[in-house]
């Protein structure tokens, strides 16, 4: 009997690091064979060993409003000649971002089944990113959710209750795995002190407000010279992603760093590095994660490390209570951050909660649905919007 071919589409480094455990149990399943699509050159940067199997430019050309527009166009002409190619039984796409958006509209209008992961979430705060996601999910033949409220709203946009499966956060396994970078290596890699603080801080620009960046990143960067001056943090920066606004904060980045030689600043640590980063703050010192990305949201409660989520960016996205929020201020951002790193007590309480991101088998389940989804069935591309009774 002959494989099935999944294909995987993967548009950045953002969600790659996300997708490993599933495409690990793909490429571990007999009945499955793993095609991989790239629609970046970060996987060859990383050290996971799988082979891609196409290489698609998905790109903002520059930072003017209509380059997202067109990175999706030129994306769906690209992916779509790949797909013509792969000859795919089924098309694995993850999240919301424009690469994922211009993936998910190239294989559904080409009748592959196509499977979405993290649909249901929301972040209401000012990104594009819930009405793309729920755009997706309209498109999607399955749906593969990482939390029961987000099932629960995919329920709600009308999807039939056979297609939504809730299958728990991906990089959970990971992290259960124990498959990130050691102490030892996090502080030879980042030259870090186990016996001083530790903040590891990344800030996006908002895709609806690009032009106030730079004032964001303003009121960040003062806070973290408080914990520098007042509680000796040290602090490891990480580029944003690539969205509108994203040069402003690099600037600012660079700019704030080069003075202060004690700051580690890196385009990206990787998956391994950045989790061992995780790890160090919440089990080795007392460490804490900073800023608007979904991952100080969704994975530092794993690793019992606090965080500070800043601004409206992960508004609404469900957290474990590890997450404090505060708007973009100075003062707040201090605040937040000086509890997390001195209040013993509220450690101690985020060590005995309950993670809300599932149990560390995401990738197994995904790799069974995939082998057992029934791809003749007459209703699996003809999609129904059946709404749930009042």
């Amino acid at each position: 009997m002959s494989k099935r071919r999944i294909g995987v589409f993967t548009g950045s480094r953002a969600e790659y690091g996300l997708l490993v455990p599933v495409l690990r149990a793909i490429e571990a399943a007999p009945e499955l064979e793993l095609v991989l699509i790239a629609g970046g050159t970060h996987v060859a940067n990383e050290a996971d060993g799988f082979t891609i199997a196409a290489q698609v430019p998905v790109e903002r050309e520059d930072a003017r409003a209509g380059s997202t527009s067109r990175a999706i166009g030129t994306g769906i002409l690209a992916i779509t000649d790949a797909l013509e190619d792969l000859a795919l039984d089924i098309f694995v796409v993850y999240g919301d971002r424009f690469e994922a958006f211009a993936a998910m509209i190239a294989a559904t209008q080409m009748s592959i089944p196509t499977a979405h992961i993290e649909g249901g979430d929301i972040t209401q705060g000012g990104t594009l990113d819930d009405v793309v996601r729920h755009a997706m999910t309209k498109l999607a033949h399955i749906h593969l959710t990482t939390n029961a409220e987000a099932a629960m709203r995919v329920r709600l946009l009308g999807e039939e209750p056979w297609r939504i499966h809730n299958v728990g956060f991906p990089t959970i396994d990971l992290i259960r795995a124990g498959d990130y970078a050691d102490a030892e290596t996090v502080t030879d890699d980042l030259g870090l002190d186990p016996e001083q603080p530790v903040i590891v801080f990344t800030q996006h620009p908002i895709t609806t407000s690009p032009a106030a960046a730079k004032d964001q990143i303003a009121a960040s960067l003062s806070a973290l010279d408080q914990a520098r001056s007042k509680l000796g943090a040290q602090i490891v920066l990480t580029y944003p992603n690539g969205d509108l606004g994203s040069e402003e904060i690099i600037t600012a980045l660079k700019t704030w760093a080069s003075s202060r030689p004690d700051v580690v600043l890196r385009q990206s640590l990787g998956r391994r590095l950045y989790h061992g980063a995780l790890n160090f703050c919440g089990h080795v010192t007392n460490g804490i994660c900073v800023g608007n990305s979904s991952s100080g949201v969704k994975e530092t409660m794993a690793f019992d490390c606090p965080a500070v989520d800043i601004g409206p960016r992960q508004t609404g996205r469900l957290r474990g209570m590890n997450v404090a929020h505060v708007p973009h201020e100075a003062g707040a951002i201090f605040a937040a951050l000086h509890d997390g790193l001195t209040d013993a007590s509220y450690r101690a309480k985020i060590i005995a909660a309950e993670n809300p991101y599932g149990k560390g088998d995401t990738g197994s389940i995904v790799a069974r649905l995939l082998s057992e989804l029934d791809l003749i069935a007459p209703g699996l591309l003809a999609k129904q919007t059946i709404l749930p009774p009042d």
